[in-house]
């Protein structure tokens, strides 16, 4: 298998840390790839119309996308039904919480985008505090459930885990860790995992 990836994506992330705590990480090859949506990268888009990150092309050749399809099909070549349960209410936790911390990414990455690639005299401060205002309210949502967060790895926590590292890269001066002690407490545990470790996003 070959992934279409990058360092700084908390969607590659994702990808990466399941890999890694199933046990399968040394199966998948590792396509580094610059791409923005003003300047899509042409092999990403031959392999995701969408030319978003990751894609991953399986042995077989097809190519799955987004993070949440190949990281269930992983769970599914691992035979693995920890990552995510398969049925029950511990199943619809686990995606609810990992709907949420993709959106909390997404909103993320809007806001990088509107500093990175928007001239300054074209960007929207209601846009940008739009945005924040998705991230904090998902913030509040995380502090409030920190409890009820599962022991072991799940495709929720792992998600948690991947949108507040990639906060703490692109927005750390924020400061999110003040107003959600419970949900900061969490992640420092948390991001001592050797998954999260071995897939650190560099400053």
């Amino acid at each position: 298998m070959k992934i279409f990836s990058s360092p700084t994506s908390p969607f590659a992330r994702k990808v990466h840390v399941t890999a890694a705590i199933l046990g399968i990480s040394d199966r998948i090859e590792i396509v580094d790839t610059a791409t923005t949506p003003v300047d899509t990268d042409e092999a990403l888009a031959a392999a995701n119309p969408l030319g978003k990150l990751p894609a991953l092309v399986t042995d077989d050749g097809d190519t799955l996308y987004d993070s949440r399809v190949i990281c269930e099909y992983l769970v599914s070549l691992a035979d693995d039904d920890n990552l995510l349960p398969a049925a029950g209410a511990a199943r619809w936790a686990a995606l609810c919480q990992q709907t949420l911390a993709d959106g909390l990414m997404e909103a993320a990455i809007l806001r990088r985008y509107e500093v990175v690639l928007r001239p300054e005299d074209k960007r929207s401060t209601e846009w940008d505090e739009a945005q924040r205002e998705k991230i904090e309210r998902t913030l509040d949502a995380f502090e409030s459930g920190t409890d009820d967060l599962a022991d072991e790895p799940t495709s929720g926590t792992i998600a948690i885990g991947c949108a507040l590292g990639y906060l703490d890269l692109r927005f750390g001066d924020e400061g999110w860790r003040q107003d959600h002690p419970k949900l900061a407490e969490w992640y420092e545990a948390w991001a001592q995992l050797p998954a999260m470790q071995a897939t650190h996003i560099p400053a």
